[in-house]
C-alpha cells in the first residue's frame, strides 16, 4: 500500500486526502490550521498539526518515509515561501515523488526549479477540461496518454448505423484510430454483447455502440456528434 502525505489542507488538498484514502490508501493530512485537522481527522490515516517548513517536524511524523508527496497550499503572501520550502524540506529528506500545486505556469517553474518532481494545476485542468467538454460533448471520456493526444469513449452516432469499419473510413477522415467497440446485444446485430478488441474492416457498427477510438484531441473533436 503508497503511502501519501498531503500538506496543505485547503479546498484542494482536503478533497485530495480523503479521496485518496476512500481509495484506500494511507495517508497523513498535515496542516497549520487546529480546525482543519479536527476537521479530516476521522477520515484519513493521520492528521496531524504542524509547520512544515520545519523539516524536523516533518520527519518526526514519518513524512520523509512516504511513497508520494503533494504540496496543496495557498499561494498568497506567505503561503507561496511556505509551499516553496516545503518542497525543498521534502526533497532533502529523499522523497521520490512530489507534487506541487501551482495557480499559474511561473509559480509551477518556481516548484519544479525547487525539486517538485511534478507541478499540478488544478485551475488550469478544469478549464482545459471543460473547454474540451464544451466543443466536443460526444467525447463522452477521455484519457491523455500523451501532449495532444487521448484515448476516448464515443457513443456512435446515428450517421455510422450499419456501416462496416472500412466505410466509416476513421483513420482517412478523421486521423484517428478505432481500438474497440463496445455493444449491447440486439435483434439486428450479429454479435451478441461485450468487447469487440479487434474490430476488422468487415465488423457493423451500430448507432450507440461505444467506441474506444485514439487520436489528437483536435481529430477527436472532429467526430461527428449525430
Amino acid at each position: 500500500m503508497k503511502r501519501f502525505a498531503v500538506i496543505g489542507l485547503g479546498r484542494f488538498g482536503k478533497k485530495l486526502a480523503i479521496a485518496l484514502a476512500m481509495s484506500g490508501a494511507e495517508v497523513v493530512a498535515i496542516d497549520r490550521e487546529r480546525d482543519i485537522i479536527e476537521d479530516i481527522r476521522d477520515q484519513v490515516s493521520h492528521a496531524v498539526r504542524l509547520d512544515s517548513t520545519d523539516a524536523d517536524a516533518l520527519r518526526a511524523q514519518g513524512v520523509d518515509k512516504v511513497d508520494v508527496a503533494i504540496v496543496g497550499m495557498g499561494e498568497r503572501g506567505r503561503a507561496f515561501e511556505s509551499a516553496i520550502l516545503t518542497v525543498v524540506n521534502l526533497k532533502q529528506m529523499g522523497v521520490q515523488q512530489i507534487y506541487a500545486r501551482a495557480a499559474d505556469l511561473t509559480a509551477g517553474e518556481v516548484f519544479s526549479a525547487v525539486g517538485a518532481t511534478e507541478v499540478i494545476y488544478p485551475e488550469i485542468e478544469t478549464a482545459q477540461r471543460w473547454a474540451y467538454k464544451l466543443i466536443a460533448p460526444h467525447i463522452e471520456e477521455k484519457i491523455d496518454f500523451a501532449p495532444g493526444y487521448s484515448l476516448a469513449r464515443v457513443k456512435a452516432p446515428d450517421t455510422f448505423h450499419g456501416k462496416t469499419v472500412m466505410d466509416l473510413q476513421l483513420r482517412q477522415k478523421y486521423n484517428i484510430n478505432l481500438v474497440a467497440i463496445k455493444r449491447e446485444s440486439g435483434a439486428e446485430k450479429e454479435e451478441k454483447d461485450g468487447i469487440i478488441n479487434v474490430p476488422m474492416p468487415s465488423t457493423v457498427v451500430y448507432a450507440g455502440d461505444i467506441l474506444m477510438v485514439a487520436g489528437t484531441d483536435k481529430d477527436l473533436a472532429r467526430l461527428p456528434q449525430e
